[in-house]
């Protein structure tokens, strides 16, 4: 039987990868690394589908390096320690030639798993390579960060996707023997959502679903679309059910609708969706969709990400649970995330607007001279701890980003505003 299309047109080579041409490109990093045998480790962080794996694998094969794999999902420390002995005993590592340890989603590996790795890192015993979907600086503890660079691949780009795309339909073995017509492209591409793996399924469970009906494979948009639906019920962590459920998730906390949320928390949790990153987006959504309106919700959700990390599945599924039960149960407010929002575009428009003189600090006795510091009014010497001064700079006094939303918690803020602020925030307003 033979393997999906994507492994069947996985590269071997640099010449065949496609993608990523900030770090393969001629002159680039992980090319001079590859051509110079010069290799350190480093980890790759992006989406999926994005050429992480088959890099490893290319990298491994031109420097003719023993290759080693292992999946975080299913390896322990006892699996990390038996590669880095095999390594030390390897004949091409005693001729100076570190093996590679690939490490598929190395930000599930918890921390002494991680710590295992340090010592055969740092003396060069092997040279890791990881892969994650995830940021590294939150999920690979600080010792193993120092000890790797961080490349950063980028979904594929329209152009990247067609020439898998052209290249699929003209190399495979299965389907060019096939009468195949693409007449539109414009579905495949935007069901694959920059993931090459992805595109190359779609490719293929259309390509199978078109053949059952015999004669010419036309591929347009609408045939791409109904042979999708018809494919897409099971939950995909790495596809486009993993993004269309998490924003159902998102969207039914938002909505105050706590029966649908944990039903979409179900869904994930059923279809294998790293629990982390749920945590992580209800921490966004506690201070997004919630945010002053119930303070205690981000301390919730903050504490939740901790014992999820702390405890793993299947115990994180309760945690997830509660606060996904008490995000939705709670008043919902967004005027925090709308006032940064202001704020941000605010300075894009005039980024270098002097900070008051008053407002500066005065370290030097030439800086006091100058004026740093002068005319500051300390709050606290003043009744009520405040002082009426204008903190904003020069041009932009006045202005207001922060607009509280009514919800008992935010009147109150509301109220001390106004008594501190009545120009700015006046009473019947």
């Amino acid at each position: 039987m033979l393997p999906p299309l994507p492994e069947r047109m996985r590269p071997h080579g640099l010449a065949e990868y496609v993608g990523q041409r900030h770090l393969v490109g001629e002159g680039c990093i992980l090319r001079n690394m590859i051509e110079s045998g010069n290799l350190s480790s480093f980890i790759l962080w992006g989406p999926p589908g994005v050429g992480k794996t088959t890099l490893a694998g290319i990298i491994a094969e031109s420097l003719s390096r023993e290759f080693y794999t292992l999946s975080a999902v299913s390896a322990g420390v006892k699996e990390v320690r038996d590669v880095i002995e095999k390594a030390r005993g390897n004949s091409i590592f005693s001729r100076g030639a570190a093996p590679i340890l690939f490490i598929d989603e190395i930000h599930r590996f918890n921390k002494a798993q991680q710590d295992a790795l340090l010592g055969a890192v740092e003396n060069g015993t092997i040279v890791l390579i990881g892969a994650t979907t995830e940021n590294p600086s939150f999920e690979v503890n600080t010792p193993l960060l120092s000890r790797c660079q961080v490349f950063v691949l980028k979904s594929l780009e329209i152009n990247d996707l067609d020439v898998l795309l052209t290249r699929a339909l003209e190399q495979d073995s299965l389907l060019k023997e096939k009468n195949i017509e693409v007449k539109e492209k414009d579905a495949l591409f935007r069901y694959s959502g920059g993931d090459g793996r992805k595109l190359l399924n779609v490719l293929e469970i259309v390509v199978d679903a078109l053949s059952a009906a015999g004669g010419p494979i036309v591929i347009d948009n609408k045939a791409v679309t109904e042979c999708i639906q018809e494919n897409i019920a099971i939950y995909d962590k790495d596809g486009e059910m993993h993004y269309d459920i998490i924003s159902a998730f998102i969207k039914s906390i938002r909505g105050s609708d706590p029966n649908a949320a944990v039903y979409y928390l179900a869904r994930m949790l059923n279809g294998g969706e790293d629990p982390l990153f749920i945590a992580r987006r209800l921490c966004l959504s506690a201070s997004e969709d919630v945010g002053l309106a119930n303070p205690n919700a981000l301390l919730l959700a903050n504490a939740c990400f901790q014992v999820v990390h702390q405890i793993g599945m299947p115990e994180a599924r309760i945690p997830l649970a509660e606060v996904t039960v008490y995000l939705a149960s709670s008043p919902k407010s967004n005027a925090s995330y709308l006032a940064i929002g202001k704020a941000l575009e605010a300075v894009k428009k005039d980024p270098v607007k002097a900070v008051p003189l008053y407002l500066r600090n005065a370290p030097t006795k030439l800086m006091e001279e100058l004026g740093y510091s002068d005319g500051y009014k300390y709050a606290h010497d003043y009744p009520g701890h405040f002082a009426d001064l204008e903190f904003l700079p020069s041009g932009m006094e006045g202005t207001v980003f922060y607009e509280p939303a009514p919800n008992p918690q935010e009147d109150k803020l509301k109220a001390y505003l106004q008594a501190c602020w009545p120009k700015y925030y006046p009473k019947g307003k």
